[in-house]
């Protein structure tokens, strides 16, 4: 192709372009149905076997939220503010400590 190629000679090159792309589509050999059918089942078992390692995910991480808000739930429960008697027991305990001491 030259930068002085007429409009007619550019229609004419595409043509033949598209007439070469339609020769080598009809050369191609048809899909055999068992090869077709051998396609169909492996993306059928592929999508199965995605469907199946995203199930075990979805559990893996509840398994894995439950026992953070467990962990959580622990963590504060340890931390929460004792109660008045649990405060006068400590600060008993500790004054029987300091008297056997003596």
């Amino acid at each position: 192709m030259t930068y002085n190629n007429t409009f007619q000679d550019r229609a004419a090159q595409a043509a033949e372009a598209k007439k070469k792309a339609l020769e080598q589509y009809r050369a191609k050999p048809p899909v055999d149905d068992k090869t077709a059918a051998e396609r169909i089942a492996a993306g059928e078992e592929r999508a199965a076997a995605k469907a199946e390692k995203a199930a075990t995910k979805k559990v893996e991480r509840k398994a894995s939220d439950e026992a953070a808000a467990a962990d959580a739930e622990a963590k504060a429960a340890a931390a929460a503010p004792k109660s008045e008697a649990e405060l006068k027991a400590a600060r008993d305990a500790k004054y029987a400590a300091r008297k056997a001491r003596r």
